[in-house]
């Protein structure tokens, strides 16, 4: 999805603004026994791997046109995994003879910089994700979070990795929070505080993807601040079932299980308990 900057716009050295994307995507199920919630665990760990989430990262990278420095990853015991990238607009050139100090220890040899400054220098763009995969002992609902960050400074958007971010995991509920922080100056030094046009993260989703749910908005434009939440529309019983066919269960049963996997995302979707649903 194109991200469409503002035209003309001149600016005074380094395009000082930092965007950053929160993406944030629940997967829930029912898992009547601990033998099908541990199994729940256990493919949600093996599925979402810290080098499967690595891949996609990777491509996260790729898409908005930001090149990786260094890559962290760990997969964590019981459960979970994170991935930290450190990322650069562009690609690292050597820098200019030092006009100070011939002897800093920040340059090596003919100005290029030590990697140790390239690091300390760009250490404001980076991508990481962690999951977090739970389960509740008594009602049989699990749960599967998954939290993404993308954060840039420079030209590049994450916006344009959005779509891509939401086909790659199978998502109930979904929440984007997209902040632009900071300012730049143009040539005739006047700041500003936003380079591109936005006044909604739906805009930059694709229309199948948005049909697919039901939407909220809460922006403050004032502040460049946007948030979007979506709802899965469709509910098929079929689908939340871990371990167990819905042909198995008694009507009353999956009336209840149907209760307490739609007052679970109504509980994440709205952000609050909710007594009756």
């Amino acid at each position: 999805m194109e991200v469409k900057p503002f035209k003309k716009l001149k600016l005074y050295g380094f395009n000082n603004l930092t965007k950053t994307l929160s993406f944030n995507m629940y997967d829930i199920c029912y898992a009547k026994t601990p033998e099908h919630r541990d199994a729940y665990i256990k493919y949600i760990d093996e599925e979402y791997n810290a080098e499967r989430l690595t891949n996609i990262l990777t491509e996260v990278a790729r898409i908005i046109g930001a090149n990786i420095l260094n890559i962290a990853k760990q997969d964590y015991d019981p459960q979970g995994a994170s991935v930290t990238m450190l990322i650069a607009e562009e690609e690292c050139q050597p820098g200019k003879p030092p006009d100070k100090d011939p002897f800093d220890p920040m340059l090596a040899k003919n100005g290029k910089p030590l990697p140790e400054a390239v690091v300390a220098h760009l250490d404001k763009s980076h991508i990481t994700v962690h999951t977090y995969p739970e389960s509740h002992p008594h009602g049989g609902i699990s749960t599967f979070r998954a939290d993404i960050d993308v954060s840039t400074c420079g030209q590049i958007s994450p916006l344009k990795a959005l779509n891509y971010l939401m086909s790659s995991f199978c998502s109930d509920i979904v929440t984007v929070d997209y902040r632009v922080r900071g300012f730049t100056r143009d040539v005739n030094g006047r700041k500003y505080f936003i380079d591109h046009k936005i006044n909604s993260i739906q805009n930059y989703i694709n229309r199948k993807t948005r049909d697919l749910y039901q939407m909220i908005d809460v922006n403050v434009y004032q502040e460049k601040i946007f948030h979007t939440k979506m709802l899965l529309k469709d509910f098929d019983l079929d689908n939340y079932l871990f371990g167990t066919a819905k042909k198995e269960l008694s009507f009353s049963e999956k009336r209840k299980i149907k209760q307490r996997l739609k007052k679970e995302m109504a509980e994440i979707f709205y952000g609050q308990n909710i007594t009756k649903i």
